[in-house]
């Protein structure tokens, strides 16, 4: 009983303000995502920009959609051995291989430069807002997964069917839609680091990099489109 009424000591006081932290361990993904993340961004604007600068091919719907759930499903086998690294890296240049011929053609366009500047600004403006508001109030979005799952859906779907149909306004939607929702999943995959809800940093850093690529490519298409009018 005498210690129930012993006085705290200031380190203790100090310890106890320590949760308002983000854990060690969370702190440790979020750090490694980021640093894998900005590498492979930059490895694969330069695959992008190799591609612009060769006037590289587009690979085709095929070719593209067999490529990049291939490697997707090489890195998800692959993430807990030492091949995830080479994995990861495989699959973002890749994606960049097939982003180089779809900036070309921005770039082509009256005022292309200027569209292609606006969309990558708006992108890194859009992730750093969003990654530091999931970081700083350490919200958990995850309530948001089957509402931004479905709406991929939704959007694919459309997507598909603005391309068949050639219906340019439906893809302007669609363009629309994505970045939205790719906005909210780099809010929702942030917050599952954050909180503890991802612990393989290579898998954070896929999906959000699927977020950026996403984004960037539905802003270039917006703004492409505005341009054009």
């Amino acid at each position: 009983m005498e210690h129930i009424n012993q006085p705290v000591h200031p380190d203790n006081q100090l310890q106890v303000q320590a949760p308002s932290a983000l854990p060690s361990a969370a702190h440790r993904v979020l750090r490694n995502t980021y640093a894998l993340l900005s590498m492979t961004l930059l490895f694969s604007a330069a695959v992008a920009t190799m591609g612009v600068v060769l006037q590289a091919p587009s690979p085709g719907l095929i070719v593209m959609l067999v490529g990049s759930f291939g490697l997707l499903f090489a890195v998800h086998k692959l993430k807990n051995s030492g091949w995830a690294i080479p994995a990861v890296f495989a699959f973002t240049g890749f994606m960049g291989y097939t982003l180089g011929p779809v900036v070309a053609r921005s770039l082509a366009m009256p005022g292309g430069a200027q569209v292609v500047s606006m969309a990558l600004a708006a992108t890194g403006v859009t992730f750093l807002a969003l990654s530091a508001w999931a970081v700083s109030s350490k919200r958990d979005f995850s309530f948001m997964a089957g509402f931004l799952f479905a709406g991929m859906v939704i959007a694919i779907l459309a997507g598909l069917a603005a391309m068949f149909l050639n219906v340019p306004a439906l893809g302007l939607a669609v363009s629309a839609m994505v970045a939205l929702l790719s906005a909210g999943l780099i809010l929702m995959d942030t917050s599952r680091i954050v909180n503890g809800g991802e612990t393989n940093y290579v898998m954070a850093t896929v999906g959000l990099y699927l977020s950026i690529f996403n984004l960037f490519t539905s802003l270039l298409s917006l703004f492409g489109i505005g341009s054009d009018d």
